[in-house]
């Protein structure tokens, strides 16, 4: 094991970019921040004031740049930025943890697999990995695990959601013209579940979606929804369906089940806060996590423990980029059902047996 420290930077410091900042400066022992890059001035002034010594670029290209001591980039800005920033860190021979999606486009998704694949003819100990935070849990591995094992037969029924407290602010609606729709966005942690428990060599037989907007209206200018229902068929005899929804009331409820022929596993079907129970007039009750870093926190300190192990040491990644392109190509697909409402074959090798009409 290599006793060296991985020169990392962070792209994006909204939410989710600080917190991978925060890990890989306080929770990965193997890791040094040396860098972060953001538009957005006041992000790097705070970021400056958290991580004294980190350098901070309001220019990503000048990041790349500049630091000549750099090894990899944690691509955390906007999504539509994802793939742009991740092909131009791959192309320096640079690691590469990219935050889901690499892009809303299944086209621009697979330029970034087309440029690692021709970077790795020059850097064959290059990693690049898309962050899927649920492969990290401890609590997906378990039942993946068992589902490997034979421990339900064989798994052909999945069944999942990811489901997002209600935030009553408007920001969906804004978030909503950039984003890819809710499929792409909320469902693509699902969907590339679906593909991990199944199997990535998974062939879609067809595709149908439906949706509603009940508490935010305004979604449809954006051709989106914030409640909705996506059914796949695969080749083989396996379905999945999945359910995304930007309106609970408790917090953030993220579920998934595995049927197979001889059992069901299930994972965080009573989602809770921590192990306590509140006793009062009206029953018992429990909290639960606010937000989908308050149920994976864990997970996402797990994956860059691991990013790093796997940069460092020349190990496999934890999981294929290819599979974050399948999973895009699955949203979109969802997105354009719910749109027309129509159903979308595929053949035995996966070629879409219609064009598309978005």
């Amino acid at each position: 094991m290599s006793s060296e420290k991985l020169q990392v930077a962070v792209a994006g410091l909204g939410r989710m970019g600080l917190r991978h900042a925060r890990h890989f400066a306080t929770l990965t022992p193997r890791a040094e921040l040396i860098a972060v890059s953001s538009p957005v001035q006041a992000e790097l002034d705070a970021a400056k004031s958290e991580f004294a010594h980190v350098r901070t670029y309001i220019d990503f290209d000048e990041m790349l740049k500049q630091e000549s001591t750099l090894q990899a980039v944690v691509v955390a800005s906007a999504t539509t930025v994802h793939a742009e920033q991740a092909i131009k860190a791959i192309e320096k021979g640079l690691h590469v943890l990219c935050e889901k999606p690499l892009s809303t486009s299944p086209t621009i998704s697979q330029s970034v697999v087309t440029a690692y694949k021709q970077s790795l003819k020059k850097n064959p100990r290059q990693k690049v990995i898309c962050g899927f935070s649920r492969r990290f849990d401890a609590s997906y591995r378990d039942a993946h695990q068992r589902v490997t094992n034979g421990d339900i037969g064989r798994p052909s029924v999945f069944r999942s959601q990811t489901c997002d407290k209600l935030d009553p602010s408007g920001f969906f609606v804004a978030y909503a013209e950039f984003s890819g729709g809710i499929f792409v966005d909320c469902s693509i942690h699902d969907i590339d579940l679906a593909l991990w428990f199944f199997g990535e060599d998974s062939v879609v037989k067809s595709i149908s979606a439906v949706g509603i907007t009940a508490v935010q209206p305004e979604l449809r200018k954006h051709n989106d929804r914030d409640n909705a229902l996506g059914t796949i068929e695969f080749y083989g005899g396996k379905i999945a369906q999945f359910y995304c929804s930007r309106m609970m009331a408790a917090g953030q409820e993220d579920t998934t089940e595995i049927f197979g022929t001889e059992g069901k596993v299930a994972i965080n079907t009573q989602p809770q806060l921590n192990l306590v129970n509140l006793y009062e007039s009206t029953g018992i009750r429990r909290e639960i996590p606010a937000d989908y870093y308050g149920r994976f926190r864990e997970a996402f300190i797990t994956e860059a423990n691991e990013f790093t192990a796997c940069c460092l040491d020349n190990t496999q990644p934890p999981m294929k980029l290819e599979g974050a392109v399948s999973a895009v190509k699955i949203g979109y697909a969802l997105q354009e059902s719910l749109i027309t409402g129509e159903k979308i074959e595929f053949d035995e090798i996966g070629r879409r047996i219609e064009a598309s009409k978005l």
